[in-house]
């Protein structure tokens, strides 16, 4: 296990100068060469993306591939069990809560501008079948399970696995840099490091705005749909402005109050529409539709990922699947961060089972309550109008779906509604994102930096509505995804080696150390038994660390130190620390922290001992090692006990540093 302790002794200052300076000019000098010549910046672009398309296809295609494999491995092997955090973590949200962010975070805007739209798009003119035709449908749905399925959620799991593991795991920053560190090392906190967050900032904020931009547009679609209210540009960046102003709120409440509470109302409001639309369309056929999209997409997924259309002369695959590939690695740095930022606590394997398969799961039932509930109208039913508005504009595409479905003035406000909620939680949490790539990966920042990131993207997305440039940095986003796919097959490469050193350290913990004196056990049983059966406080806690493990402790570096190792002491009236350097970064680390937990629910032989003022609760002296908790107290132990305990973790220590040779 790698040992940071050298990245957390000092706290670097809220704002990262270097980052958020180079960021803001970049973002501005690119702002004006769009707005200025829009159509230059867009035939350049449209070039750049073209080129990737030809050249760099198979490279997305293996990349997405090689993703989804490993998120897959990390999950079902035996490095499920390490946590996001120290061994003794807990989640900071519930489960509902978790999944509620990281949906509204991944996908929730996307599902409701592409859940009619897409499947129609594809019906009307599938990669191989006959348009209009049974087989078309099949083929549609297929190719949706297949652009939104595992392989997007993958490639958000594994850059928040990356990024959390290391910011963790092992306390670097929660910033795209530290992708980096199995790399370069503790060079990431140079220049070069301030180069991959300015960087990632830039493609935050126009990633962002461009979605921004291109939602504005939809919600004016439904405000003329729903309220015969105008389309225009001056209205859509009336819009933008509302929801900037809604993001700022939500920003000034933080992510316990303003994200977390906007996502779980979003995401019951998500239930309720797809319910509705599940209840008041043909059920049956869509619980039918829904098994058997899934087992078509399954059945294919190994041929669909590998298919580039070599032996046909399309543009397809161009146009769909290498554009969502390159769209989704886009976005991963911002989605990735924020679900890293949520996900202290888990294990890897309930990380990848939250994020990889319940959205999936949630996300191909959607794609087919309303994909296959419009391909049924326009197929079935004959209602070709809303084929035509698809064609025309799919903005609006929602809402004349809607219109066919009973209280539908009642359901397209609920839609609208969450749209407006989708894009305030996605402008909000992107401040967030900013804000830490901007801040060392601290959260705890001013709040006029997070609302200086929220007003930024917003400003960025009206300049660019205004002056035409939305499709031009939407294209930029895509060919900016090529050179960090790289970066995160580097970054794949140091996690799995990460991992592999984790697996050796838990298997030196579980060899047997030869014990050679307990002294505990020499006490009086009834002695022993006093203090088993006792629940001390602070005072009585403190007063043994003082008395017992610090004297050990210390006494142990001095040996160290006579033994020409380097070894320190780390003090304070929580923990006392003991470390011993070794080369590599593999330190040995033994601390003993003062931990407040709940009483058990069995009798209590001295009630006063007890903290009377906050309510069932005693005091442990918990062992910690460098991986975090290890679940077990030596209060009571005598001096020679404890030594011998230090001991036998370092015999442990030794035989993982002989298993990485």
């Amino acid at each position: 296990m790698q040992s940071s302790q050298q990245h957390t002794t000092e706290q670097p200052a809220s704002l990262n100068k270097p980052v958020f300076i180079a960021a803001s000019a970049f973002i501005t000098l690119l702002l004006i060469f769009t707005v200025i010549n829009p159509d230059m910046a867009n035939t350049v672009f449209s070039t750049m993306q073209q080129s990737v398309v030809d050249n760099g296809s198979w490279f997305y295609v293996l990349t997405v591939a090689v993703i989804l494999l490993v998120v897959v491995f990390i999950g079902i092997s035996e490095y499920g069990d390490i946590r996001l955090g120290p061994d003794h973590a807990k989640p900071e949200f519930s489960i509902l809560t978790w999944l509620s962010m990281l949906f509204a975070a991944g996908m929730g805007i996307g599902l409701m501008f592409f859940g009619v739209a897409e499947p129609l798009m594809h019906f009307m003119a599938p990669p191989t079948e006959t348009p209009n035709t049974v087989e078309a449908v099949k083929e549609a749905m297929k190719t949706t399970f297949f652009h939104w399925g595992l392989h997007a959620w993958a490639i958000y799991a594994i850059v928040a696995l990356v990024l959390g593991y290391y910011a963790f795991r092992h306390q670097l920053p929660l910033t795209l840099r530290s992708t980096l560190y199995p790399l370069i090392g503790d060079k990431i906190y140079g220049w070069q490091g301030h180069v991959v967050d300015a960087l990632a900032v830039t493609a935050t904020i126009f990633g962002i705005s461009t979605s921004l931009g291109l939602g504005a547009s939809q919600i004016n679609a439904g405000l003329n749909f729903v309220f015969d209210i105008p389309k225009s540009t001056a209205m859509q960046i009336g819009i933008m402005t509302g929801v900037v102003a809604l993001a700022i709120v939500s920003v000034m409440t933080g992510l316990e109050k303003g994200i977390r509470r906007l996502s779980e109302t979003n995401m019951i409001m998500a239930v309720v529409l797809l319910g509705f639309i599940l209840i008041a369309g043909p059920t049956v056929f869509l619980l039918q539709a829904y098994l058997q999209n899934t087992g078509a997409y399954l059945s294919d997924i190994v041929r669909n990922t590998f298919n580039l259309f070599a032996y046909q002369k399309t543009d397809w695959i161009g146009g769909w699947t290498i554009f969502y590939w390159g769209w989704w690695l886009a976005w991963a740095p911002f989605v990735g961060l924020f679900i890293a930022r949520i996900s202290f606590g888990r294990t890897l394997r309930e990380f990848v089972l939250g994020v990889l398969m319940i959205p999936t799961a949630f996300t191909l039932l959607w794609m087919t309550v309303f994909g296959n509930a419009a391909i049924e109208l326009v197929f079935t039913e004959g209602f070709t109008e809303l084929a035509n508005m698809v064609k025309e504009d799919s903005a609006v595409a929602l809402f004349v779906f809607l219109d066919h479905f009973p209280f539908s003035s009642i359901i397209s406000v609920i839609a609208l509604v969450m749209v407006i909620i989708f894009f305030v939680t996605s402008c909000d949490s992107g401040a967030m994102v900013v804000d830490m790539l901007c801040s060392h990966g601290r959260n705890d920042t001013p709040l006029w930096q997070r609302v200086y990131w929220a007003i930024a993207v917003g400003l960025v997305a009206a300049i660019l509505l205004y002056a035409g440039g939305l499709g031009a940095l939407q294209t930029m986003t895509i060919v900016a995804a090529l050179p960090f796919s790289i970066i995160l097959l580097i970054a794949i490469t140091g996690l799995i080696k990460s991992l592999r050193i984790e697996k050796h350290k838990r298997d030196s913990l579980q060899i047997t150390a030869v014990q050679t004196a307990v002294v505990e056990h020499d006490k009086p049983w009834k002695e022993r038994l006093s203090e088993l059966v006792t629940f001390p406080n602070k005072k009585a806690v403190s007063g043994y660390m003082i008395r017992n493990v610090y004297p050990a402790l210390h006494e142990i570096r001095e040996e160290f130190a006579e033994q020409q190792y380097n070894a320190s002491l780390d003090i304070s009236d929580t923990h006392v620390a003991l470390e011993v350097e070794f080369s590599g970064q593999n330190n040995f680390i033994y601390a003993v922290y003062l931990t407040k937990t709940r009483q058990p629910d069995i009798p209590v032989s001295t009630e006063e001992t007890l903290d009377s003022d906050e309510g069932q609760t005693y005091y442990r002296a918990e062992v910690h090692l460098a991986e975090g908790g290890q679940d077990y107290d030596i209060m009571g132990w005598s001096k020679d006990g404890v030594i011998n305990d230090v001991l036998d973790h370092f015999q442990k220590h030794q035989h993982f540093l002989h298993l990485l040779k």
